[in-house]
């Protein structure tokens, strides 16, 4: 966790010294005379990448000081199973996730060619959502 948190203060500090010199390119010509003339959507996208991180690497390093101690990835003596949280009951054998990310495609698909394909994608991702929430309660593996 701290090698997370001193990279995001890198990348932040580093995004913002690309800004500054991407300005500074900006206002100047190749053939070294100033232009006095900015490019705004560069400069800007920089800077709010730069402030991006500035937030990653504050909430990290809250969080980092919040639990009190080291975790398992920070220390070089530990083995794999130290980091092996429980995160979770997850179904092996489950296809409804698969029809999940279908549904979900048809619904790019159609807000990229098509809103008819909308109503179908909506549809495929309720049956969907329907059938992963109650697969336990049904058929083979109903508890």
């Amino acid at each position: 966790m701290r090698t997370n948190v001193g990279l995001w203060w890198v990348l932040s500090a580093f995004f913002f010294l690309v800004a500054v010199i991407y300005t500074w390119w900006n206002l100047v010509n190749n053939t070294g005379e100033v232009v006095n003339r900015i490019e705004w959507v560069g400069t800007i996208a920089l800077l709010f990448t730069s402030f991006m991180s500035l937030l990653i690497a504050f909430y990290v390093s809250r969080v980092h000081r919040a639990q009190g101690g080291e975790l398992p990835e920070d220390r070089l003596t530990a083995e794999i199973d130290d980091g092996d949280p429980e995160l979770g009951e997850f179904s092996p054998w489950s296809w409804w996730p698969i029809v999940l990310a279908f549904a979900a495609a048809i619904g790019m698909i159609g807000l990229a060619v098509g809103t008819w394909l909308m109503p179908i994608g909506i549809g495929v991702f309720v049956v969907a959502i329907v059938g992963w929430v109650y697969e336990y309660y049904r058929g083979y593996f109903a508890r």
